[in-house]
């Protein structure tokens, strides 16, 4: 198994820091039996939704649980992109370090 390396953004280009914290890019699948990352796909972050894609319940899931996994206030997390599409843009107020341990972490991401 080989470890990207925590100080490179170039082996995870679906997230990028910025001056009001990180963007990532992400691929939702609402309807999903339960919330959780589930690889890459496409240069985004694939997210299952426990979530149906009715009412924004599956944009709230997304940004509830992507604080809660960077362990962030659900202010920290806001929708840049994709209100009605599956793909996304959120931004995180954290330290681009932070996103990157949670990413090493992912077993689904090696």
């Amino acid at each position: 198994m080989t470890r990207r390396p925590v100080s490179s953004t170039s082996a995870w280009p679906c997230v990028r820091e910025t001056k009001d914290g990180v963007v990532i890019d992400l691929s939702v699948v609402p309807g999903a039996k339960r919330t959780e990352l589930s690889g890459v796909h496409d240069g985004a972050l694939r997210v299952r939704l426990a979530a149906p894609p009715v009412d924004g319940k599956a944009n709230d899931e997304l940004l509830r649980w992507l604080a809660a996994e960077l362990a962030q206030p659900r202010r920290a997390v806001s929708l840049l992109r994709g209100t009605s599409s599956r793909r996304k843009q959120v931004l995180v107020k954290v330290a681009l370090a932070d996103v990157l341990t949670w990413l090493l972490a992912q077993p689904s991401l090696h």
